[in-house]
């Protein structure tokens, strides 16, 4: 009866998994990279960070160009002041207004302008280099995470038939304690065998929905989208060598990796950085100009007039003398339009700012620069070897895992030849149970270790290929 379940189990298994594929979607590894490259928010971030450097560049280049402002204003003055166009004295409510423009323009600044504008070029080039830095790390673990399911799922396959596998060995081992020719004990060794299998089935089983769970967070899905990945056709030949030396990849690596040129333009940064800080040293020249007008209450036009004789003096004979004045009768204010035209005033020149001395501020500056030029060449020479050990331990990764691969190739082929005899020894009563289960418990490590070796040597050589500039591919 164990037996028959046991088929009836592992069809209505394979008819749900059937069932569900056809439900599923399938992606292949480039669609899981351009779908992460399009959706990620870390990369969102990276590519906020280059418009904000564009925006740096642009206002930096601005400095260069002339300011122009316009200007109005509206005053109503209740206490004594002096008219500023009238140039009197005014005790009563008064509306002014004053209308201009003004511009200015940087002429020299010891070439600070210069220095700051190629500073902002080379941290755009830098921001710019994060943004592919970013899109390569993502890439990088989305090729880790689909490797870790392909491995994962051939644990699965290979769990699978050994649970097969030992489904008939029970039902042989059942008939042969029927028969006579084995103990009942083998029988209870070999179901106990079977559990054990299954429990390694299940385990691979939550491995692989875990790998699946990783590969879906990288690419913020969620945990409940039904995703399933192309299994490609990886296979390592008998004469797979890995091609390239350290030395090789690393010199690659420094003409194309994001991470070094990120680095080398921070630092080229900071070396203007250091010269526009010095531009402080020097005077600056500065050209303005404005045009402007204005308007008072108190500036007022005569409407009206009526003479008089006023006396101013005698004679030396000491007779009186007299003039006649004209004396206002009436007034009224000077219209807005003709106070513009008789206040419009322009003004030019230039403005010459010689520094002497501004409480250390200047040289602390540039010492300030200086520490940051060389923290970024430190930086960069930084990156260049942490690029170069992580090149060499994947080179040596690659090669110690491809021994284990060739190695563990061969341990299986052997292995697999010695179940097969100790299997043909098992069914005529030669061996225990025991025997056939350690027998194959050592060819089910084998073929786990083999297969660990295999994707352990793709991802590293996938590694290599990375820091040599080539898309990452099955």
């Amino acid at each position: 009866m164990y037996p028959v379940m046991k088929k009836l189990f592992f069809t209505a298994l394979a008819l749900v998994s059937f069932a569900s594929l056809n439900a599923q979607e399938y992606w292949e590894l480039e669609k899981c990279v351009n779908y992460a490259l399009e959706n990620n928010l870390t990369i969102k971030q990276s590519e906020l960070s280059a418009r904000i450097a564009e925006e740096n560049l642009t206002q930096s280049k601005g400095s260069n160009l002339p300011n122009l402002n316009a200007f109005a204003t509206n005053f109503y003055n209740f206490g004594q002041t002096i008219d500023p166009f009238t140039n009197q004295f005014a005790t009563q409510r008064v509306r002014s207004n004053s209308l201009g423009v003004q511009a200015n323009m940087n002429l020299f600044s010891g070439m600070r302008n210069y220095n700051t504008i190629k500073q902002r070029e080379y941290e755009l080039q830098a921001s710019r280099y994060d943004l592919d830095k970013s899109r390569n790390d993502i890439t990088l673990a989305i090729a880790s995470a689909y490797l870790q399911i392909l491995f994962f799922d051939e644990q699965v396959e290979a769990a699978r038939s050994q649970v097969a596998v030992t489904a008939k060995q029970v039902e042989r081992t059942s008939k042969l304690v029927l028969a006579g020719t084995l103990p009942q004990g083998s029988l209870y060794e070999v179901e106990a065998q079977l559990a054990s299998e299954e429990l390694v089935l299940t385990q691979n089983l939550n491995n692989l929905d875990i790998a699946y769970l990783n590969l879906k967070q990288i690419l913020q899905l969620p945990s409940e989208q039904d995703l399933r990945v192309v299994k490609p056709n990886i296979e390592i030949s008998d004469d797979t060598k890995v091609e390239s030396t350290p030395g090789q990849v690393y010199d690659k690596a420094l003409n194309s990796l994001p991470d070094i040129k990120s680095a080398e333009n921070r630092m080229l940064g900071a070396e203007k950085q250091v010269n526009a800080a010095k531009a402080n040293y020097y005077p600056s020249l500065t050209l303005s100009g404005s045009l402007g007008s204005g308007y008072s209450g108190l500036n007022q036009n005569i409407t009206g007039t009526t003479t008089q004789t006023v006396p101013v003096g005698t004679t030396a004979s000491g007779e009186p003398v007299s003039t006649v004045v004209q004396i206002p009768t009436g007034t009224e204010t000077k219209p807005f339009t003709d106070q513009l035209s008789d206040n419009f005033n322009q003004s030019v020149g230039v403005s010459l700012n010689i520094p002497i001395f501004n409480r250390f501020q200047i040289s602390s500056g540039v010492s300030q620069a200086k520490i940051s030029a060389e923290n970024q060449e430190l930086a960069y020479e930084l990156t260049k070897n942490q690029v170069r050990q992580t090149i060499e331990q994947a080179y040596a990764d690659a090669v110690a895992a491809l021994k284990n691969y060739k190695s563990n190739l061969k341990a299986v082929k052997a292995l697999r030849e010695s179940y097969t005899y100790m299997e043909k020894r098992y069914d005529v009563g030669m061996i225990n149970a025991v025997d056939l289960t350690d027998s194959k418990n050592r060819l089910t490590r084998a073929e786990s270790d083999l297969l660990r070796a295999k994707y352990d040597y793709i991802f590293k050589q996938k590694i290599l290929d990375f820091y040599q500039g080539k898309a990452i591919a099955f």
